[in-house]
């Protein structure tokens, strides 16, 4: 029986990995008898690894062209970048799992399925390992590695990625995006889709957890297009924030309130008519759970291209390819009695699945046995369970 399970997430690469973590931590914290022990993989690389981890934020909050050659160029290269993080993380990875002597491993990030499962092949450990891919549509290789024992994937297209990538499809589950219980209070979706004509509209504007994007400009058109009422999340780009407060602050007053990286996100999506948005899956897939009409302003290079199809082809988003299209883009959802707008949000109420974490860990904690045999490794050095603290983040 699974009891004690070892989480391979990144606090770093964006906030995705870690909310994704902590939705699935929620579920698990209530199993009796069931332990989690979370670590952040580029931890385990040392400081070279984790200073690669916060690389990330810089890079795609400054150039979105590199970060598309970085993934071009390791999503055909994976197994050398693979190989190299096995290298980096060998020894620290092997000491943790004589710790904390898991049951099961999953991780939910690219980085750390075939490094992981090179380590325990090459040193005949077997380990149930289970795969949760954290995109939506334009997955990169490093999420299919075969000799995963489960792959969990949010959507019918990323599976239908990773069996062209070679999984088979029976190894493959599909339970949807997990997202935190806090984004699914029932109070906020309840139907009720009325606006009043002559009421300004509250937009959300936002860019993921690192800040990126033409918030500002964004923020004036809908003022004077509009009338709007903003609120413009910047993330942990702090530069970003202090800009946009002496931009904005003195000549809007109250009709702007500007907030840095916050806690209570959730709070300010569902007050909110509309979300304006980077195609990133982990914040589309919150303000779907909280019943917000999206319009997408950007899409990441790589693992977010194709995030604003998968969210038009299911009325979640409508999508603005630049600020000069800003004001047809509203005008299409507000026209015809806000008609769009209602279609949007009647579309999230039917796409969105709050029991998807509690699916997840199920399905996790009732794996047979006998389905979790890889064929070709020994049992030479089975790791048998310890006790560990229910959850545990190590960094």
């Amino acid at each position: 029986m699974i009891k004690n399970i070892l989480i391979i997430s990144s606090n770093y690469t964006g906030h995705g990995h870690k909310s994704i973590t902590e939705a699935l931590s929620e579920k698990f914290d209530i199993v009796p008898d069931v332990n989690i022990h979370v670590v952040d993989g580029f931890s385990l690389g040392g400081n070279t690894l984790l200073k690669v981890g916060k690389m990330y934020g810089p890079i795609t909050r400054t150039s979105e062209q590199l970060w598309k050659v970085i993934w071009d160029y390791t999503s055909v290269k994976s197994s050398f970048v693979n190989h190299l993080i096995e290298l980096k993380i060998k020894t620290r990875f092997l000491e943790l799992l004589d710790k904390v002597r898991p049951d099961l491993i999953l991780t939910v990030h690219p980085n750390f399925n075939g490094s992981v499962l090179n380590i325990l092949e090459k040193n005949h450990i077997h380990i149930p390992f289970v795969t949760l891919i954290a995109d939506l549509v334009s997955i990169t290789s490093f999420w299919a590695d075969p000799r995963a024992d489960y792959i969990i994937s949010p959507t019918e297209e990323a599976k239908a990625k990773c069996i062209e990538f070679g999984v088979p499809a029976d190894k493959i589950k599909v339970f949807g995006f997990p997202v935190r219980s806090r984004f699914y209070n029932p109070s906020r979706v309840t139907g009720n889709d009325q606006y009043a004509p002559n009421k300004p509209l509250n937009a959300l504007i936002m860019s993921g957890g690192e800040g990126v994007g033409n918030m500002g400009r964004m923020a004036k058109t809908l003022i004077k297009a509009f009338g709007f009422n903003i609120t413009i999340v910047a993330g942990r780009n702090e530069k970003l924030q202090a800009h946009l407060k002496k931009s904005l602050g003195k000549k809007y007053g109250d009709k702007v309130k500007i907030y840095g990286f916050t806690q209570n996100i959730q709070d300010l999506i569902a007050a909110s008519d509309i979300a304006f948005i980077r195609s990133s899956p982990n914040v589309m897939m919150e303000a779907v759970s909280c019943n917000t009409p999206i319009v997408i302003t950007g899409a990441l290079p790589g693992q977010e291209a194709g995030n604003p199809r998968f969210a038009e082809k299911y009325h979640l988003a409508i999508t603005c390819h630049s600020t000069r299209d800003l004001v047809p883009t509203i005008n299409e959802l507000l026209e015809n009695n806000v008609a769009m707008l209602r279609q949007i949000k009647k579309s999230q109420r039917e796409y969105v699945d709050p029991q998807s974490p509690e699916n997840i860990v199920n399905f996790i904690l009732n794996i047979p046995d006998d389905e979790l045999q890889p064929a070709g490794v020994s049992h030479d050095h089975d790791v048998t369970p310890s006790s560990v603290n229910k959850i545990k983040y190590e960094s």
